[in-house]
């Protein structure tokens, strides 16, 4: 049982990890690729977009977005999906310290000692990589970061 349990966990870790490709989601979806025209097909197959494309169209070759928002333009519903990544910076720290901490210490509520971290650190910083405009259902038009 032991051995299941951890060989469930282990599956679902890797299979959380898996990157999502377009051919995943035709697999995932395959009504909504056959609802396609043929060179939408095609589009979708490589990963790409053009206007005109249904939502369902765009979430095939690019995936869920990271945000959608919804709006209006001439009495027509609108609505945008940003797609973010994230990219790393890294910067030096260094921080010492001498006091009292408080603490388990055997008999005393408290012990003195002096602390130093440096090295680098790194933080992952969001930023937009590409963002679709629909207008009724129907992409309006597409950026996307190079």
């Amino acid at each position: 049982m032991k051995k299941l349990l951890t060989a469930l966990c282990a599956g679902l870790l890797l299979g959380s990890c898996a990157p999502s490709t377009p051919l995943a989601r035709i697999q995932r979806e395959p009504q909504k690729f056959e609802a396609l025209s043929t060179a939408q097909r095609a589009l979708v197959e490589q990963g790409q977009i053009e206007r005109g494309m249904s939502q369902d169209a765009v979430y095939l070759a690019w995936g869920a977005p990271s945000r959608v928002f919804q709006g209006s333009k001439d009495r027509r519903m609108t609505e945008r999906w940003d797609y973010a990544g994230s990219r790393p910076v890294y910067y030096s720290n260094f921080h010492g310290s001498y006091g009292r901490y408080w603490g388990p210490r055997r008999g005393r509520g408290y012990h003195g000692g002096y602390g130093m971290a440096f090295g680098p650190e790194v933080a992952y910083v969001p930023y937009r990589i590409a963002s679709v405009w629909f207008v009724d259902n129907q992409v309006d038009a597409w950026e996307r970061a190079r």
